[in-house]
Parts: structure tokens; C-alpha cells; sequence
């Protein structure tokens, strides 16, 4: 199949783009700086020569959209969302305007959209989508409002012969650099992998081999449209999360950090505690009940395979291969 991916260079592009290329897929990113074969340039927000790639394609994935690993300023949370609403908007008018469109439309969305909780998980049917949270900063629910809008960008674009699927995924899990599993093993490595604010706030997260076999699953599954959660079925709190990688890793203690100390340490990361305190307890349904198995449901044996391959890319100096 001819599988195109918009905003495909970033570390989830590049665990799909590895997979179905290994699959035998012709895969096309279409990039605003292409430097490799089969990378074609746009700008994320008008039409253009790249459209000549959607037409005729099979599948679009559409993964556009500025990283979340920033400060969380007015301009930056701006950008967020202008690049995500923009994106999905002319992704639409290019399958709309395809002679062949595409048979579906896989778009990138968040669990960041449910509620930070603890009582309960959020699944598609019963889960509550956040921004009226007591007790939470005010700007999370900008972040909320950012995934409403690149949701309903896809849903209003008129594209009767595409199929359309938005992609509520959890945090990719895979070893590769700067991903963030790579900046969480670095932490734990180090010792400062324990509780943050307590840790009780619900980490959700996906193995990138599930993540890939989900993709390809909604792809192929006719009957499968609307939001679809992307997450493992067992998230769990923050310190048990921790507490487990560094077990896999065997490092015995993981120091704690109060709030404060996580609000430093996002900023010399030139991050947010929007990452690290919101509860995110979110898990599939609509997956499982299609007949999806997870092959890594449980965090312990995803830390451990994670790690084993990031021990063998350390021994052979090589880098992290699917």
C-alpha cells in the first residue's frame, strides 16, 4: 500500500515509518524539510505540489503538529494549536479534492483530551473530557481545548469516500533518542526516577509495537471510525510507573520530588508539570472489544523489553532498531 504520513519525522513518524516500511509499504512524509527519498515538502497549512502524493494513496496518518515538550507560554500553547487545526484542515481539503482519495484517514489525537482523574478510567464510551477540573491549573484546559479542535477539524472536513479515525493515543513507549521513554530511563538511570507530587497521577503509555499493530489494525478494520484510545489497558500511577522501570533497569531508588522541584526541573527541560502531574488514566475499549490483543498489556513486561534493547544499542553503540 501507498501509506502517506504528514508530519512523519518526529519519534512516533519514525516508529511507524521503520514498521511499514519493514512491511513492505511504500511510505511517503511529507515534511517541511525533506532530506531523504520519498520525503516530500509542505508547509502544514496550504495546498500545494504534495498533494500529488495524497491522490492515489491508500492511507493517510496524518501526525502534524508542534511538540508538546515545551514551555507551556501563551505563544508556544498558540502554536500548538494552530499547527494541529491547520494540518488536519488541509489534509482534509487534499483528500477532498483527491481523484482517488484515500479509503482512510488515521489522525493523530491525545489522550489529553479526558479528564485528569483518579477514581476512574476514561475509556471512549464512558470517559469525561477535561477543562472544568477543580483544582488544576487554568491552562490545562487549553490543552484540552487544543484536542478538541484538532478532533473536530477532521470531522468536519468533507471526505465521503475516506474513512476517518482519530488516534487518542497515550505516550509511545519506544527506546529510541529523545523519546520519552529515553528521557524517563535517563531519570531513573540517574536516581531521580521516584515519586513526583506523591505520584498517585495516572500514567498512561503504549508500547510502539502495539502502537504500530493498533495503526495497522484500525487500517484495515472497514467498520472502525471516530475516536479510538491508543493506550495500554492497565495505566498506573506515576510512582508505581517509575518504580517499575527502575526495576527493569536495576536501579533500587528513585529520589522524590515535591511539586516545586518538578516545576525546576520542567523548566530546566524547557518543559511542562502539565506532563508530569495531570492524571492521565485513560484505556482502550473500542480496540479489545474489535478483537485487538495488546501484546504488551502490562508496564512490567513492556519496561522490560524496552530496556533490553536499550542495553543492547549501549553495548553495540548502535542505534534503536524496531
Amino acid at each position: 500500500m501507498k501509506i502517506v504520513i504528514p508530519g512523519g519525522t518526529g519519534q512516533v513518524g519514525a516508529v511507524l515509518k521503520r514498521a511499514l516500511d519493514a512491511a513492505g509499504h511504500e511510505v511517503v512524509i511529507l515534511t517541511r524539510r525533506p532530506k531523504h527519498e520519498r520525503e516530500v515538502q509542505w508547509d502544514g497549512k496550504t495546498l500545494g505540489p504534495w498533494t500529488a502524493a495524497v491522490d492515489g494513496s491508500d492511507v493517510v496518518i496524518n501526525l502534524a503538529g508542534r511538540s508538546v515538550s515545551c514551555r507551556y507560554t501563551a505563544a508556544n500553547l498558540q502554536d500548538m494549536m494552530d499547527s494541529r487545526v491547520d494540518s488536519t484542515r488541509v489534509v482534509g481539503a487534499a483528500i477532498a479534492g483527491a481523484a482517488r482519495p484515500p479509503r482512510v484517514w488515521l489522525q493523530m489525537s491525545t489522550a489529553t483530551v479526558y479528564a485528569h482523574r483518579f477514581d476512574a478510567p476514561n475509556d471512549e464510551a464512558t470517559g469525561v473530557i477535561g477543562g472544568t477540573e477543580a483544582d488544576v491549573p487554568n491552562y490545562w484546559a487549553y490543552s484540552v481545548d487544543i484536542a478538541k479542535a484538532w478532533e473536530q477539524a477532521q470531522q468536519q472536513a468533507e471526505t465521503p469516500a475516506t474513512r476517518k479515525v482519530a488516534l487518542r493515543s497515550a505516550m509511545v513507549m519506544s527506546p529510541d533518542p529523545g523519546g520519552v521513554f529515553a528521557v524517563l530511563l535517563g531519570l531513573a538511570r540517574l536516581g531521580l526516577g521516584g515519586p513526583v507530587a506523591g505520584g498517585a497521577q495516572y500514567v498512561s503509555w503504549i508500547h510502539e509495537h502495539d502502537f504500530v499493530r493498533a495503526v495497522e489494525f484500525l487500517m484495515d478494520r472497514e467498520d472502525m471510525t471516530g475516536p479510538v484510545n491508543l493506550a495500554a489497558p492497565h495505566p498506573l500511577p506515576q510512582r508505581a510507573f517509575m518504580r517499575t522501570l527502575r526495576s527493569a533497569w536495576g536501579v533500587p531508588v528513585g529520589l522524590p520530588a515535591t511539586k516545586w522541584m518538578a516545576e525546576v526541573g520542567a523548566f530546566a527541560l524547557r518543559s511542562d508539570t502539565e506532563l508530569l502531574l495531570k492524571s492521565r488514566r485513560v484505556v482502550p475499549s473500542r480496540l479489545p472489544q474489535a478483537g485487538f490483543d495488546f501484546q504488551y498489556p502490562q508496564w512490567s513486561q513492556a519496561a522490560d523489553e524496552l530496556v533490553g534493547r536499550v542495553r543492547k544499542q549501549v553495548g553495540s553503540g548502535s542505534p534503536a532498531r524496531r
